[in-house]
């Protein structure tokens, strides 16, 4: 079965939490919108207002989590998805964490291009390595670090996790994280989901009040889509690198009986059957 057979396989097999991520997921951020509106007058608004976000975060991480166990081979049984769904808040801490440095780095860019730039040859200050050609290569590299490298290795280890728990398959991330093909998925899925829907509001509006505001809701929906469709996508590629990775230690010996001899005899014989395998092969 070739990665796109089995990836559309995937897809079709886990089609309803894909409904749920683009129906959930509007609703998850309307409510965390909400909840920064409620007003703590009375005991029972200061309760919803502690009790709220933990929900909040509770659905998402379920979501998150029972989507990647849904595209998985075996539907994420390994582990319960409660623990599959705990074990995401350790990624996404760490992500938060680089992300704030990612900030920082994002602030310091134009520091950072006027000493690169000072530190130049005169011809070269000039020419190649001016003022705004530093800073638009630093940005570039800031970009590639938070929509790709970043996401591309927390994805990973996020989508095992919520299938094995904390007994991660430390071989088969490791083979993914270096698959050219999962990059070239993190890629595409990065210009799709995030710089795409970015230059649909490059530009001037024009028109009438009313064409202005139906254009902003339809590029509002076209990002969403887009967003949503490439997280959807990319979660189901990372589980389709994981399910073409069977290693060889996972080979058992199943007996079988041999079918020649005396029909009184005790006989067996031992034949090595890959697990895909379901039944054993015919002995003449």
């Amino acid at each position: 079965m070739s990665n796109f057979k089995s990836l559309f396989h995937r897809l079709a097999h886990a089609r309803r939490w894909i409904v749920l991520q683009f129906v959930l997921t509007p609703v998850l951020i309307l409510a965390g919108i909400a909840w920064t509106r409620l007003p703590d007058k009375h005991l029972w608004q200061v309760a919803l207002d502690l009790l709220l976000p933990l929900l909040l975060v509770i659905s998402v991480l379920e979501l998150e989590a029972a989507t990647a166990r849904a595209f998985a081979d075996d539907d994420g049984h390994r582990v319960k998805l409660v623990w599959g769904a705990v074990t995401l808040l350790v990624w996404i801490a760490i992500g938060a964490a680089f992300w704030a440095l990612l900030d920082w780095c994002d602030d310091q860019i134009p520091l950072w291009a006027g000493y690169l730039n000072s530190k130049a040859s005169a011809h070269a200050r000039s020419v190649v390595f001016t003022y705004a050609h530093i800073v638009r290569w630093l940005t570039i590299a800031e970009w590639i670090l938070r929509w790709i490298v970043l996401p591309g290795k927390l994805v990973v280890l996020g989508a095992a996790s919520a299938q094995w728990g904390w007994r991660l398959p430390v071989r088969r991330i490791y083979r993914i994280l270096l698959s050219g093909r999962w990059w070239l998925g993190v890629i595409i899925v990065a210009l799709v989901g995030v710089l795409l829907p970015s230059r649909l509001f490059v530009g001037l509006p024009h028109g009438t009040v009313s064409a202005q505001v139906w254009a902003v809701v339809f590029k509002l929906a076209a990002a969403y889509f887009l967003a949503v469709g490439a997280w959807v996508l990319l979660l189901a590629w990372v589980a389709n690198l994981f399910g073409r990775q069977i290693p060889p230690e996972e080979k058992s010996l199943v007996r079988v009986p041999v079918l020649n001899g005396s029909p009184q005899g005790k006989q067996g014989a031992a034949v090595e059957l890959s697990p895909a395998e379901d039944t054993p092969p015919e002995l003449e």
